[in-house]
């Protein structure tokens, strides 16, 4: 689960119960980068808007690797 908050709060409004959420630049995830997530409502139409995060990268590697605990095994067994 990331923590994120929304760049425009009225934002908010345009998320709907059955929505389906896509992360579209998850893949540039970095300290500072504003993010992009489309919200696919049940009627087919979409909503795209932008949040923010306070990730230092340390932690967006825990979180690319699963966890704190899965970076640092992968570390020493290097």
């Amino acid at each position: 689960m990331l923590a994120l908050t929304f760049a425009n709060e009225s934002d908010y409004d345009k998320i709907q119960e059955d929505d389906t959420i896509n992360f579209l630049d998850l893949n540039e995830f970095a300290p500072d980068k504003i993010l992009t997530i489309e919200f696919v409502h049940a009627d087919g139409s979409k909503d795209v808007i932008k949040v923010n995060h306070t990730y230092n990268q340390a932690q967006i590697d825990w979180y690319n690797e699963g966890s704190a605990l899965n970076l640092i095994k992968r570390q020493n067994a290097s």
